[in-house]
């Protein structure tokens, strides 16, 4: 989600020190843009094409 809008703010939920560290490391993350279009299919016809957006 934060690839696809830098307006977008995630409000993770967590349970413990340890968990909240893995919320905030998450956001150093960078997908290739494959997963991403990967992930933008998902409830589409076909999971293994793009959605335009």
């Amino acid at each position: 989600l934060l690839q696809r809008s830098p307006a977008i703010l995630l409000i993770p939920g967590t349970s413990s020190v340890s968990h909240l560290r893995e919320n905030v490391a998450a956001e150093a993350i960078t997908l290739p843009p494959e997963a991403i279009a990967r992930l933008n299919a998902i409830g589409t016809s076909d999971p293994t094409s793009p959605r335009d957006h």
